[in-house]
């Protein structure tokens, strides 16, 4: 797998593995087949490892942690703090102050069994707080060597921007796939211009992009697809338009669609890195597969002249988990 580089300097393999599926969201969690895709990710060259601390909540950090004790493997670790939830509750509250923010973090740090985070991302971000106030918290975590670069999710460009002056961000972590492309219009350009690293969450819209899901689809319960818009009966009908675009190009190319749609976000520029997440290991090795895909100009083009001319019906996620985006 080869790698990319992160901003100012954090070298990881060029697909991450998300791995929140893990612990909940998307049905009952294994976590024997979970280690198991993780020992497998490592041999397959990925040494990104994407986290939270509400992913469980906390038991995807302990999860991990229990990995790295029992593997030794070295990887890249990216986890994040600022959504505050319940067990069992999927509404949440924002918290991004300081005194949080380091409680957070230290727990983090038990939970992994690490002495530092090589990457921590404010999860969203609070429009109440100065974006200035929280990235002097993070700076302080930096000079203490609890974390080592800081990231942040579903960030505005302007708070992006007041941010870095403040203290360097090295990640921007945003949804971006075929069917989620505002990132394009603001935030991309900002990271490109000042040199911050993009770190593409969902990158096969939360799986629909590979065809796995029609209108009218059954999900186990605690899926919480069964409940996102854009999964709706209706809107999956319209949505599977870009499915069959999606089809058809790997069909060609003699691929399957997550593969196409993977190497698409690769082929937007060394800077991007997505993190598809999977708790199984045919799923691993089907997107591992995704690096070694080379897209051309002219795939590329067909690729996103077809996506462009279709609609998107359903918004990203319902009122609740819309809290926070583009801050």
């Amino acid at each position: 797998m080869k790698q990319r580089t992160l901003g100012p300097g954090l070298s990881v393999s060029a697909l991450g593995l998300g791995c929140m599926g893990m612990s909940e969201f998307y049905g009952p969690r294994d976590d024997a087949e979970s280690l198991a895709v993780l020992r497998r990710a490592v041999d397959l060259g990925i040494d990104f490892l994407d986290t939270a601390d509400m992913y469980g909540p906390h038991h995807n950090e302990e999860l991990i942690g229990r990995f790295l004790a029992e593997s030794g493997a070295t990887v890249k670790i990216a986890t994040k703090f600022g959504i505050v939830r319940q067990p069992g509750e999927y509404a949440r509250s924002i918290d991004n102050s300081t005194a949080y923010m380091r409680r957070a973090c230290e727990a983090s740090l038990r939970r992994l069994g690490v002495e530092r985070i090589d990457l921590y991302y404010v999860h969203r971000i609070d429009r109440a707080q100065p974006i200035e106030e929280t990235m002097e918290g993070l700076a302080a975590l930096t000079r203490e060597g609890k974390i080592d670069h800081v990231g942040l999710c579903e960030v505005s460009a302007n708070t992006l921007r007041r941010a870095h002056a403040a203290h360097p961000v090295t990640a921007v972590q945003t949804e971006y796939s075929l069917w989620t492309r505002e990132a394009e219009a603001e935030i991309l350009p900002a990271c490109r211009e000042l040199g911050i690293g993009f770190v593409a969450y969902s990158p096969l819209g939360r799986g629909f992009l590979t065809g796995r899901f029609q209108a009218g689809a059954q999900f186990e319960d605690g899926d919480f697809r069964a409940g996102l818009p854009r999964f709706a009966p209706d809107n999956a009908t319209t949505n599977a338009a870009l499915v069959d675009v999606v089809r058809g190009i790997a069909a060609a190319k003699g691929c399957t669609p997550a593969q196409i749609a993977l190497a698409w976000l690769l082929s937007k520029g060394d800077g991007i890195v997505p993190i598809p997440g999977t708790k199984r290991l045919k799923y691993l090795e089907e997107n591992a597969a995704a690096a070694s895909i080379l897209l051309d100009e002219r795939e590329r083009e067909t690729l996103e002249r077809a996506i462009s001319s279709l609609p998107v019906a359903g918004e990203r996620y319902t009122a609740e988990g819309m809290k926070g985006l583009n801050a």
